[in-house]
């Protein structure tokens, strides 16, 4: 595989991390005013036709999607070796079951199973995406 230096990867995913905390681990009423795009986006499909509710839980799950991509991107990236598909998935659900737990010590925040499977894909797209990266640029 193509070597790359680690250290701006390795800068990216510590600011990633910092990020990620500050999305999941706010108490309710501040993290909506980082995550308020859901409902904003929501209503845009309200708009064409499509049920509020279900725009929202569909908005949600995509971002929920989303916002893993990086981890499990940058995981593969750093750690190209010791991170196969099925650890990147297991380290992403495992990452986002203790981040559901947390959040139920956390005023206003809800947890659901449906963030941990949507986190976990996100991993494993973005774990896919860098994998095919390497690749096209190792040709």
């Amino acid at each position: 595989m193509l070597q790359i230096s680690r250290r701006w990867p390795g800068a990216a995913f510590a600011a990633y991390l910092v990020a990620l905390a500050f999305v999941v681990f706010l108490p309710s009423k501040e993290a909506s005013t980082v995550t308020g795009f859901v409902s904003i986006i929501a209503g845009w499909f309200a708009a064409l036709g499509m049920p509020y509710k279900e725009a929202a839980v569909t908005v949600e799950f995509v971002s929920n999607v989303i916002m893993f991509v990086p981890f499990g991107g940058l995981v593969r990236w750093l750690w190209p070796d010791s991170w196969n598909w099925w650890r990147i998935l297991l380290l992403g659900a495992a990452s986002s079951t203790f981040i559901e737990l947390t959040q139920l010590l956390i005023p206003g925040r809800v947890t659901a199973v449906s963030d941990v499977i949507a986190n976990s894909a996100g991993a494993m797209v973005g774990a896919v995406v860098v994998v095919w990266l390497l690749r096209r640029l190792s040709r």
